[in-house]
């Protein structure tokens, strides 16, 4: 049986998923990393024992489930599966291969203003997803934030109100993330989609280095999102306006997800197209192909797999890769992931944007893996896409 981070035994089931580790814990309880039946990862979410004993936030939570499942859009994290019955409830959602948006900006700090739109833009077209099926996502913030190989995703939407709603937080006491808490949340006052858009536009601020009320106490940020302007210092001039307009006092006077959508991106705008890889040379076994057309046979392993001294190794200040005569792992603050040759079925690799590298691992049971990595320096990266074809050639 494994251990959490707080030395406490794994569950080794829950529900119909085996547990692999533990990948944090928050307002609702604990997060795991598991595996269906047939392979597939997904995030189970496990509420809190004081949450579990109180009727109200089951219902709650049942109802707010059955919504979530309706959200559909590209930039959300899927309900997959649910037991609000269950002695301790808990969600599965799929399981999104990434930093969160709070990590990537520790790591690489603040985004530049082409950055910020597209971001901005991925986040109101998440919204607009939520809010069409009547849910209210109510805590906004960069840890909420899965930043995927494809784009940004939008992580526990619709449980935030089966929180806010119980006895546990009906004292008067707002439920979110002070500094990116609408005014209308931080009196306790109805709530609704544009609380959303006032968190997205701290969230931005936030990815620009600043903060858009400051630091310190809870109560001191919640008392300046209420009574003072946002600080937008750190914005760039042609953000400044939308940003402005997203962290209005009155929620009447903030933009739609629509809306902010033709503000980041505008309808004329370009679009640079995805950066990929050439396919690798004839002689090389490797080949990038869709999860269709993936090997299902056992793939016969080269000469090279008895040398331990044809090692591939890439790392950035997160996350790192390691291909080896046993396989291939995939290390992160998280925890490792080691996948085997035996049960590998190809592995791909492309470029995605400067000094970004995704590599894919598909399984042979069906299981899709991504990796992320972000070379400090360009001759790094170029040395990445140089070696990983040459050492792919040696185990595939």
């Amino acid at each position: 049986m494994g251990y959490g981070a707080d030395g406490v035994s794994l569950p080794e089931r829950i529900g119909g998923y085996t547990v692999e580790r533990e990948l944090g814990a928050g307002g609702m309880g604990t997060v795991y990393l598991a595996r269906s039946r047939g392979g597939r990862a997904v995030a189970v979410k496990v509420a809190r024992s004081e949450l579990a004993s109180d009727p109200h936030f089951r219902e709650r939570f049942r109802i707010e489930v059955e919504a979530a499942r309706s959200v559909g859009g590209f930039h959300t994290a899927p309900v997959v599966d649910a037991d609000p019955t269950a002695p301790t409830p808990w969600l599965a959602t799929a399981y999104v291969p990434g930093p969160t948006l709070a990590a990537l900006l520790e790591a690489q700090g603040p985004m530049d203003e082409g950055r910020l739109r597209l971001l901005g833009a991925a986040l109101a077209e998440a919204l607009a997803a939520i809010h069409g099926c009547g849910l209210v996502h109510r805590d906004l913030k960069p840890g909420n934030i899965i930043m995927a190989a494809d784009g940004p995703r939008v992580v526990d939407f619709g449980i935030a109100r089966a929180l806010e709603s119980t006895r546990l937080t009906a004292t008067g006491t707002a439920f979110g993330t002070p500094g990116f808490l609408a005014p209308e949340q931080a009196q306790g006052q109805e709530v609704g989609g544009a609380a959303d858009v006032f968190a997205l536009g701290a969230v931005l601020v936030a990815a620009t280095g600043g903060s858009a009320f400051g630091a310190g106490t809870p109560m001191g940020l919640m008392y300046r999102s209420v009574h003072e302007p946002p600080d937008l210092a750190a914005v760039p001039d042609g953000l400044r306006p939308v940003l402005a307009s997203c962290l209005a006092k009155a929620p009447e006077q903030r933009p739609t997800p629509g809306e902010l959508l033709d503000l980041f991106v505008p309808v004329t705008a370009t679009y640079s197209p995805t950066v990929v890889l050439p396919p690798p040379p004839a002689h090389a076994p490797f080949n990038a192909v869709p999860l269709h057309e993936a090997p299902t046979r056992l793939t016969p392993v080269g000469d090279a797999s008895a040398d331990t001294d044809v090692v591939f190794m890439a790392v950035d200040p997160q996350r790192s890769l390691l291909i080896d005569a046993e396989g291939v792992e995939f290390g992160s603050e998280t925890g490792d992931l080691r996948f085997a040759w035996a049960e590998i079925g190809a592995v791909e690799y492309a470029a995605h944007g400067p000094r970004r590298l995704v590599v894919t691992v598909r399984l042979r049971n069906g299981a899709i893996l991504q990796h992320l990595l972000v070379a400090r320096r360009q001759a790094v990266f170029q040395e990445w896409l140089e070696d990983l074809p040459l050492i792919l050639e040696c185990f595939l």
